[in-house]
């Protein structure tokens, strides 16, 4: 196993020490970070940790993935139902403001906010006070490793911090390239007021806390170590003092066993964590770290070119952006939100929060959590196109604990079967609506969140995880046939009380409800009809689809956002619900010419400048309009330093998105839309078959600007594996490698062409057959 080379081989003189590393994945600076968003995240889907690459002080920041404020709750509001009619009935007859001042009051959740992620600790590492110089710190996105390197006093130092997925431990090495020159000074700090932090022998810091007295405690330990040297320990640090090199690991863990119950023992549990790796030495725990990350991060490449720019430190890179000379950054880009999904949603993890797992704030933006009304769903864009699907389960796990909770909703509120969740979930699963009537009571949180179930198994083909997850599928539908209600004008089936996110307040018929329900209906029927169940359930919900309202054009030319024709074409807002049917959707294609028309006309009206995470979605969207120099443009838009723009946001220096103030969605946004540039098979070969086989379409939609490249890797629905490499924008050759036997429909621009696949055996196409 590959290890990263030593240090001493990097820093060969004064000079080599300010350029950039090797590599093409890597985040690179001359300066300690200033701030928390010029640190650099890494993570295992347990643990998060954000290292700032100072010298004399270093500060790594970290998070326990279940360190949250509260406890085990319901927020259903009981007896809400009773209101239901009457905030229905307000709302038919034209008086919004009555019924969401009678919502305000009876049928939010009790209480009316959800809780907080927290932030878990500190470790700090002093070093002796000297002057410093050919600073330079990095995140190598292939190795999932933060490294600082200094000199002082002609000696060279090194840093490493990387979170290990297999041992669950954050771990630090210093070293340095002559003997006996390695001293520092470990503590653990603590944002809560009510913690400790002690020593145990052998040369252990405790942190122990709560958050609050009935609520998640949690214990990190950090174990120093140390070849050479002497050790001395004080009532609150490690003292390291002339060795050869220190390593550092710390774990943390909480009293959290499940959503419902807080009967852990999180000092028996980092204990054992730690005993687990006792016997394994440096080398292994590296070794084991590196085999586990590459596994996943290996899967897919992308080669955009590369031009000088790509020496420039990150920051700088992000400010030249707009020149259009460093495809590589996007590439870049590309593959940070690939290594921040494998940080922050693993097997038996929580699903990706607001901000994935990193967080330093005891009142986190928006409390940090789970917003399900596009932020949530854009966490997990990425996982089955740029085959990740592992990163996907953290997710399908909350969706069963959110089915539990939000049964108690359903029936409280809605007096229906099945469950119901709203625009927010937290650590709890809160499923009531929250925050105010205006937003808050938007129904399709369950449902949208569903379709990642079904769109795991149109990628995999997995029947067995479509028969444990169809509980889930299946009650959500259930829920809506018991919710829809029949407009008294139209006789169309209709969502309400709901609201289009985030705007327009409390209406009937929002558009995005209907699609996403057109959508689950469909997969719900399909999905029964697999696995050859609930065959009752599957011709209602097939006679109750197409009763839904439809989607309509509007005046302007466009799609419209609610029932009526309404729409603003000045409306400049971050959200653009309404063309959910286009992406993450698949109930507008370019077969339905007319509304594909129209939902293009409602983005060009949005504008291309948004916050962050708004243009994440806007590239996924001018990708399934396949204009690539317009998802380009949105790119170009994102790729620059927040605060270009007024009103706008953009990217801090280690590349977090920027709502702002940071929001991860962003991030995973722009890696799923440079992925559906190069790569989309949402559409099916045959509309009589929407479960599939789907057209593979290739460079659906490649920016003049990605002149020539390749990428390998990424997947398509049925399961297939797709490398292409293109040359003066056009398709060069393309390796696809289906998991299952069977036809292959491969689509170029407007051409079409059909092949018999072998599955495991790869199809060699070259663009002049595919132009023929």
């Amino acid at each position: 196993m590959t290890r990263s080379i030593p240090f001493f081989l990097a820093l060969v003189s004064s000079a080599a020490a300010t350029t950039a590393p090797d590599g093409d994945n890597i985040l690179w600076y001359d300066q300690p970070a200033a701030k928390w968003e010029q640190a650099l995240p890494i993570g295992n889907g347990h643990l998060g940790a954000m290292v700032f690459g100072g010298t004399t002080n270093e500060r790594i920041q970290f998070n326990e993935h279940t360190v949250w404020t509260g406890k085990p709750h319901s927020y259903a509001h009981e007896g809400a139902v009773k209101f239901l009619p009457e905030i229905r009935k307000l709302l038919f007859a034209g008086k919004q403001k009555e019924a969401e001042r009678l919502a305000t009051k009876e049928f939010m959740s009790v209480p009316i906010r959800q809780k907080a992620y927290q932030p878990c600790g500190d470790l700090l590492i002093e070093s002796p006070d000297r002057q410093t110089v050919n600073h330079r710190r990095w995140l190598d996105l292939d190795s999932a490793t933060a490294t600082t390197e200094w000199t002082s006093d002609d000696v060279n130092f090194r840093r490493e911090t990387f979170a290990s997925h297999p041992a669950n431990l954050i771990v630090t090495r210093i070293t340095s390239d002559k003997p006996g020159k390695t001293s520092a000074t470990i503590k653990l700090g603590c944002q809560h007021k009510d913690h400790a932090i002690a020593i145990e022998k052998p040369a252990t810091l405790v942190l122990k806390g709560k958050v609050q007295a009935d609520g998640v405690a949690f214990e990190a330990r950090a174990v120093v170590t140390h070849m050479g040297g002497a050790l001395t320990e004080t009532a609150d640090s490690v003292q390291i003092t002339g060795a050869d090199s220190i390593e550092i690991r710390l774990t943390a863990a909480t009293n959290v066993e499940s959503w419902k119950s807080l009967a852990a023992d999180p000092a028996a549990r980092v204990r054992e964590t730690l005993a687990r790796s006792s016997n394994k030495d440096h080398a292994a725990l590296l070794d084991a770290h590196l085999a586990d990350h590459r596994a996943l991060f290996h899967r897919v490449t992308l080669d955009l070119g590369r031009t000088p720019s790509a020496s420039l430190t990150t920051d700088a890179r992000i400010a030249a952006f707009k020149d259009g000379k460093d495809p590589a950054l996007a590439a870049l880009l590309f593959q940070y939100g690939r290594y921040l999904l494998i940080g922050c949603s693993r097997e038996d993890g929580q699903p990706a929060n607001l901000q994935g797992i990193w967080n330093d704030s005891m009142r986190p933006p928006w409390d940090s959590k789970y917003t399900c009304n596009i932020n949530t769903q854009m966490n997990y864009w990425p996982a089955e196109t740029t085959n990740l699907p592992e990163c996907h389960l953290p997710l399908f796990k909350a969706l069963a604990e959110l089915r539990e909770s939000g049964a108690i909703t359903a029936r409280e509120h809605y007096g229906a079967r099945g469950w119901a969740l709203h625009h927010n979930f937290d650590l709890w699963r809160g499923t009531a609506p929250i925050n105010g009537s205006n937003h808050g009571i938007w129904i399709s949180g369950a449902p949208w969140l569903s379709l990642h179930l079904w769109e795991h198994y149109l990628f995999t083909g997995d029947r067995e995880f479509l028969k444990k997850s169809w509980p889930v599928l299946r009650d959500c539908a259930l829920f809506f046939t018991d919710y829809l209600i029949e407009d008294p004008e139209t006789k169309q089936l209709i969502s309400g009380p709901s609201n289009s996110p985030e705007q327009g307040g409390l209406v009937m018929g929002p558009s995005m409800d209907h699609q996403i329900l057109r959508d689950l209906f469909k997969a719900t029927s399909q999905a029964a009809g697999i696995l050859g169940t609930d065959r009752e359930l599957a011709a209602k919900l097939d006679e109750m689809r197409p009763r839904i309202a439809p989607n309509k054009i509007g005046k302007h030319g466009q799609l419209q956002e609610w029932m009526q024709d309404i729409d603003d074409p000045n409306n400049k807002h971050r959200h653009v619900s309404h063309l959910w049917a286009v992406f993450p959707g698949t109930d507008i294609t370019w077969r339905q010419p007319d509304l594909f028309k129209a939902a293009r006309q409602s983005l060009i009206y949005r504008g291309d400048a948004a916050t962050g995470w708004s243009m994440g979605w806007k590239t996924n969207l001018w990708a399934r309009f396949l204009d690539g120099d317009h998802a380009y443009t949105i790119l170009n838009n994102l790729l620059q330093p927040i605060g270009t723009t007024k009103g706008a946001g953009g990217l801090y220096p280690n590349l977090f998105d920027a709502h702002p103030p940071f929001q991860i969605d962003g991030n995973f946004g722009a890696t799923s839309g440079i992925a559906e540039m190069l790569l989309q098979s949402h559409v099916p070969v045959s509309e009589d078959a929407p479960s599939g086989p789907f057209l593979i379409h290739l460079l659906p939609a490649l920016p003049s600007k990605w002149s020539a490249g390749s990428v390998k890797g990424l997947k398509a629905r049925g399961g297939t594996t797709v490398d292409i490499a293109w040359k003066d924008g056009k398709l060069a050759s393309a390796r696809l490698t289906p998991a299952q036997s069977g036809p292959v429909n491969v689509r170029l621009g407007e051409k079409t062409a059909d092949f018999q696949g072998t599955a495991g055996k790869t199809l060699e196409i070259d663009g002049l057959l595919l132009a023929k």
